[in-house]
């Protein structure tokens, strides 16, 4: 029988539990043992979801981010951090968002603000991840305590238990050598504190430990490539089985490299790279473990199992018990649970399954691989009929929304003039400063606001006194706005629930879960909307709250949206046609929003695209593919306007510098990006590369609650100045402020207002 295993499983709890255990304590009002004790109790539960299973993933779990977990392994702490006196999970938290706990007398010595660590994307996901830190000195020491004590919890729970941890080689790439040091220098030190992690595992007793190499999967240059053979012959015979796992994409010229490897075991993502896996199986020694990831744990779509046991039935009758499925990849990526869906379609709902939906599916294969088909003839043929349905159903596929796909050419994305006379244009129409000033676009999302909409979707509420409310939150940000001094006015997106889900809530082809959470950073959970067929806009969707912020203003109001690559990265999207189709589909409803609000005299237009660069696939050489069609996606949305109107657009915690020539492709009027955590270190590229265009690099790391100083502002702009002209400057946050408490954003705002003045003074 093959072996049943996951490979990591969602940690924020099927109703966000840690999201408000977090919370609660980082305000000060909860204790430390509170936050502890919620963080056991998802854990104990999450292991009896997965008791099925064989092997259950232990140390997937973390309070934060799985990486920042493995630093704190690996005693790998900035040196801003090390010294600190007070409880470790506090530390933690400082590294993770520059603080921990607040408002309590004991954290008020122990806790005080630190620079955040740097966040990215975890490959080609929404999940971000704290930046490792390097230079030439860095030396690591284990700290095996909270792997070992998840490890005794699990056994203590009958759980049999296979620790998860991060590679060596991985977890060097994952990181940044802040002096410009070679990482790759310091692989010898950082395989001494490896070794003893898995010898420590090894003497309590484990006997298969999962260690994640997913940079296999990329384009790695020979000394990377290299550094697989050293570092794997230094921890093999430390007394525990190796399960080598990869996933996101393809091993391809790695493949040979992969099974060399001495380890015991291979994980393969069968669903990126089901045409390997015979060379693997070739490839591998004879008694080497192939485990193979069957199921989608990036999406959340059925698995068609009968079509997976026609492939999978004669690689068992070979493999016998070397054969291991699993899902694709962790689990992270999805909601945990289907079954808490009351008000989702329920065709739709039919269609899909969760993570504990997931590895039930990996069940029903492994029962038929072992016992024959007949064993879950029920089962297989309730899948097929769903499988089948959703094939069929009229829903999904429109023959008008495809034929308007026929029409669209490149004059489409294209402006009616060149930046140059653009700017002119727009800037006569403006009149705006030196060094302008403006946000992102959201501002809090207070408790008042949330409760208003609960209370609408419970039906508490009617719609007229909703979008009273609604307009009172508008003039609210707008007053402040004003009384701040900033220069461009966003209306502050208090009826937007998300950023993706409240243009798919009004597009046709989407649906929605109701608690399909999903994990994006620390206590930050997404709700992705489900794109299931055809897309199209039946009405405008945001004029009617922007022309009103308008009406309350003589300054010029941001129209606010999101750009139509960011609304397919951030969806779980249909894997039953190209991805580039379902984005030129949105592109053109997102267009029809954008020449609407131009109709209804808004002047400046947002269009955010922070998702551009986490959809690049993992190989270089397929990101000219994905380019050509998501920048013309963008220009198809964003490039219908007079040459008076002023397209903005904006990317965030993203290593754009080897895509900038496509960002600068996107012509859009006006980019913001993030800066702020990484120093300016993102406007290394403008060194080179002459921008055209003009910029708005963030001074303001707003996923800290830490408020930054206008001294601090000024130098993060005048370190941009040095690479852009300051009449192409912009001054604004990093990000959206929705996440913030008023009592953080305007004074935080008041020192960017003084910062930009200060900056024009000095300028004059």
């Amino acid at each position: 029988m093959a072996t049943t295993h996951n490979l990591g499983f969602p940690r924020i709890g099927a109703k966000r539990e840690l999201k408000f255990a977090l919370e609660t304590y980082w305000k000060g009002e909860t204790s430390r043992d509170a936050l502890l004790a919620a963080g056991a109790a998802l854990r104990a539960r999450h292991w009896r979801d997965q008791e099925a299973l064989d092997l259950v993933p232990v140390g997937d779990f973390a309070f934060y981010d799985q990486v920042l977990d493995m630093s704190f392994t690996l005693g790998n702490l900035p040196e801003r951090v090390r010294g600190f006196h007070g409880p470790q999970l506090d530390n933690y938290f400082r590294v993770a968002r520059g603080r921990s706990a607040t408002g309590t007398a004991d954290h008020a010595a122990c806790c005080g603000g630190v620079a955040a660590g740097e966040m990215t994307k975890w490959f080609d996901t929404n999940y971000h991840y704290i930046v490792p830190e390097f230079d030439a000195d860095t030396r690591f020491t284990l700290d095996a305590s909270r792997l070992l004590e998840q490890l005794a919890e699990a056994r203590a729970q009958g759980v049999v238990a296979k620790p998860v941890i991060i590679g060596p080689v991985t977890y060097l790439a994952l990181g940044k050598a802040k002096d410009g040091s070679d990482k790759l220098a310091l692989l010898p030190r950082l395989l001494a504190v490896y070794a003893e992690l898995l010898t420590a595992l090894a003497g309590q007793g484990v006997e298969w430990v999962q260690i994640d190499e997913p940079v296999l999967v990329t384009e790695l240059d020979t000394a990377w490539r290299d550094a697989f053979i050293p570092a794997y012959a230094a921890l093999k015979e430390r007394g525990v089985k190796l399960l080598l796992a990869t996933y996101f994409g393809p091993l391809r010229e790695n493949l040979d490299l992969t099974a060399g490897l001495p380890v015991q075991g291979i994980h393969l993502d069968t669903i990126n790279a089901r045409d390997e896996i015979e060379a693997l199986v070739h490839a591998v020694p004879g008694d080497r473990v192939i485990s193979l990831g069957v199921v989608n744990g990036r999406n959340i779509w059925k698995t068609d199992l009968s079509s997976v046991l026609n492939w999978l039935e004669p690689l068992s009758q070979r493999l016998g018990t070397r054969l291991w499925i699993a899902p694709s990849c962790s689990l992270l990526h999805v909601p945990v649970d289907l079954a808490g869906e009351r008000k989702l379609d329920e065709e739709v709902k039919s269609w899909l399954a969760f993570a504990i939906q997931k590895l039930d599916e990996i069940k029903i294969l492994a029962t038929a691989l072992d016992k024959g088909r007949d064993a879950v003839a029920g089962e297989l043929a309730a899948n097929a009929a769903a499988i089948a349905t959703r094939k069929g159903s009229p829903r999904v596929n429109n023959p008008i929304v495809k034929e308007t796909l026929t029409r669209i050419d490149a004059g489409l994305g294209r402006r009616k003039s060149a930046y140059a006379e653009r700017a002119a244009r727009q800037q006569a129409h403006l009149k705006l400063p030196l060094y302008p000033t403006t946000t992102i676009g959201s501002f809090p999302q207070t408790r008042e606001i949330r409760l208003v909409r609960s209370a609408l979707k419970a039906g508490n509420l009617d719609l007229a006194a909703y979008n009273q409310a609604m307009r009172q939150e508008i003039e609210r940000s707008v007053r402040e706005q004003e009384a701040l001094d900033l220069d461009v006015l966003v209306h502050g997106e208090a009826e937007r629930n998300d950023m993706v889900e409240y243009f798919g809530e009004q597009l046709d082809g989407y649906a929605f879960s109701q608690g399909g959470w999903v994990q994006s950073y620390g206590s930050r959970c997404v709700k992705p909307p489900i794109l299931f067929g055809d897309i199209s806009r039946p009405r405008a969707m945001t004029v009617d709250w922007i022309t009103y912020a308008q009406s309350l203003t003589n300054k010029p109001m941001k129209g606010m949206l999101t750009g139509p690559v960011t609304i397919l990265n951030w969806s779980f999207v249909r894997d039953d046609q190209p991805r580039s189709v379902s984005c030129y589909q949105l592109a053109l409803a997102m267009r029809a929003e954008v020449l609407d609000l131009e109709r209804a005299g808004i002047r400046i237009i947002q269009i955010d695209e922070a998702a551009l660069r986490e959809g690049l696939p993992l190989r270089r050489s397929q990101w000219r593919e994905y380019l050509d069609w998501a920048v013309e996606s963008f220009r198809i949305t964003a490039n219908g306007v007079a040459d008076d109107t002023q397209i903005h657009t904006h990317m965030c915690y993203s290593e754009f510098n080897d895509i900038i020539a496509s960002i600068a492709d996107m012509d859009a009027d006006v980019i913001t990006i993030e800066t702020s955590r990484s120093d300016m270190e993102l406007l290394d590229v403008f060194d080179h590369f002459n921008y055209p265009n003009q910029i708005g690099p963030g001074v303001y790391d707003i996923h800290s609650p830490n408020i930054p100083t206008q001294d601090q502002m000024v130098a993060l702009m005048k370190k941009a100045a040095e690479r852009i002209p300051p009449e192409r400057l912009w001054v604004n946050p990093d990000c959206g402020l929705k996440t913030r408490q008023w009592s953080e954003v305007v004074p935080a705002l008041a020192s960017m207002v003084n910062a930009a003045r200060t900056l024009r003074a000095q300028a004059a």
